[in-house]
This record gives C-alpha cells, structure tokens and sequence, in this order.
C-alpha cells in the first residue's frame, strides 16, 4: 500500500539547511567534486554540527512521538548530492535522532521540481537560486540565513513566528503600501475590511501546524497532565485599523494563532527576542537581519518587494 504522503505535514529541506556543512562545502569548492565525495565518505562516523533549522525540524518531528497513533509529520531531505554523499547526512540524522529516512539525492539537479511531488508545505535550503526558483514557480520555499542562535535540549516545546502580508496572505495589501504609502494603505484597508486575503505561500503549513495546536488543546481538556507544545505566532507591521481585515482573513482560514502582534512599525525583534522562536519566516530582509544572530530566521523572497 502506498505511503500516505498526502496526509501529512511535510517538510522538505536540503542537508545545508538542517545541519552546517559550510566545511564540507569550502572541501567542494576549493578541491572539487571527487575530493568533496571523498571527503564526506571519510567523515562517515563523523556527524554533522547542528545548522539554523535543526531546533525547528527536532521540535516539528517531536510531534509524532505527541500523537503516536496519527505520526502527522514527515521531513523529507531534496539534496542536490549523490547518494553516497548522502550517506553522511543519513548517519547524522541517526547520530541526532532525527527521523528522516526519506527523500532525493539528484546529484547536482535543481531539488525544487520536487517539493510538489512529496506534498511538502515548505521547502527550507541555505540555496538562494534554488529557493528563489521555487517561489518563482510557486512553491512554499524559505532561505536559511546564518545564525549563532543554539538549540535547547531539554525543551521540546516548539515556536514558530510567521509575518503575515507576502508569508501567510498573498502581497496584495503589501503592493498597496510600497506604491501609495501608508496613509492610502490604511484607507484601502478599512474598505476591504470584510474582504479575506488570498493566501500566501506559507498559508497551507500555518494552517497545517494550527490544527495539531487545536488537537492539542482538546487533549488538554481530555487529559489535565498532558503538556501542549506548539506555540504559533503571528508578528506582523499591521496596526489598527488595519488590524480587522487581518482578523477576517484569519477567521476565514480557520486559523488561530497563540499570540499575535500588531507591530505598526515597531522593531520586530523587540517581541522576538521574547517569544524566542525557533523559526521566523518573514518576506523583508530588514526585518530579519538585526535578529538573525539570536533567533533562527528564514527569509521568503516573495512579492514585489523582493523583484530586483
């Protein structure tokens, strides 16, 4: 019987994005193919260091030890190494305790074709053009930016914070702002109050996480003892009035947050530094690049204020 991929949260990344292969990767570009293979299969009993993703994606698996009987998450690796490389990413992943055990190695072929093909509602890589050639064919990709942030091993609870306009909701509203400023923005926006957004390219796994958030708030009144671990926040540059179309488009998705930040122009990192997440995925590099050391960010290069 075939696997039910389609019923899961999947998660697609590249071996860059979960752990750091930046040595590996100086071997490849300074002695070349044969010797990065060669390399690698020395290093075999050798796992990896953790990279920006690792505390999201241990967190995100932890899930299926949460709900055993419905294992909701799967992590699927899109590599563009050969299979013998790859063997190397599979015994850190054994080292780490990571279930991964599924996935492509294409032997230096773009891996994005192949994010719809395993149902993924994201696709994480330390591969600018491969994950701007995803969104370019519309699909969910984010781009791991460089930090010094550390995971914490005693703690299973996972965090995530997404910016709303060009993340969860499409760039509409966004377009407005850049072209006509924020005066004719806030105008636009109480005209459309009543008016879902369309979504963005982060909407199907914001929504995906959400339903195991609300599992888990019913198994909370099933079972007083049993400890909820997924926080989801929504950190947007929104502000009153623009604040009532965010709630339409919210209640329309069926989505729920745990917390939620209006930040009308506030530094982003403020919060941030706070709610801690293991993840925040947001369009704008500004908003990413004076907290990107702390918290593990993602950059999703979609929109118009993305185009060069």
């Amino acid at each position: 019987m075939p696997y039910p991929i389609d019923k899961k949260l999947v998660v697609a990344i590249s071996s860059s994005a979960v752990f750091d292969m930046l040595e590996a990767d100086k071997v490849f570009r300074e002695q070349g193919e044969e010797a990065y293979r060669s390399y690698q299969l020395q290093q075999l009993d050798q796992p990896f260091s953790k990279g920006v993703a690792f505390p999201f994606i241990r967190r995100l698996l932890h899930l299926n030890s949460v709900f055993r009987d419905e294992q909701p998450v799967e992590v699927i690796v899109l590599s563009r190494n050969d299979p013998d490389t790859g063997r190397r990413f599979f015994e850190s992943c054994k080292h780490y305790d990571l279930q991964i055990s599924r996935g492509a190695f294409l032997c230096g072929k773009d891996p994005y074709p192949y994010v719809d093909s395993f149902n993924a509602s994201l696709f994480l890589s330390a591969n600018e053009n491969d994950v701007r050639s995803a969104i370019g064919a519309g699909m969910p990709a984010g781009l791991v930016l460089p930090t010094k942030a550390s995971d914490e091993p005693d703690s299973d609870e996972l965090r995530v914070a997404f910016d709303f306009d060009g993340v969860l909701a499409g760039d509409e509203a966004e377009n407005v702002y850049q072209e006509k400023g924020l005066e004719l923005f806030h105008h636009a926006e109480q005209a459309k109050a009543s008016q879902p957004l369309q979504p963005g390219p982060l909407n199907d796994l914001a929504i995906k996480l959400s339903y195991w958030q609300k599992f888990e708030a019913k198994r909370k009144k099933e079972d007083p003892s049993f400890e909820p671990m997924l926080r989801i926040a929504i950190v947007t540059a929104r502000n009153a009035p623009a604040h009532k179309r965010f709630v339409r488009t919210l209640q329309e998705w069926g989505l729920n947050a745990t917390e939620t930040f209006f930040m009308g122009g506030i530094d982003k990192s403020r919060v941030l530094r706070v709610f801690k997440p293991h993840l925040f995925l947001d369009d704008q590099l500004s908003h990413l690049q004076g907290i990107a050391d702390e918290i593990p960010c993602v950059h999703i290069p979609f929109g118009s204020v993305n185009k060069a």
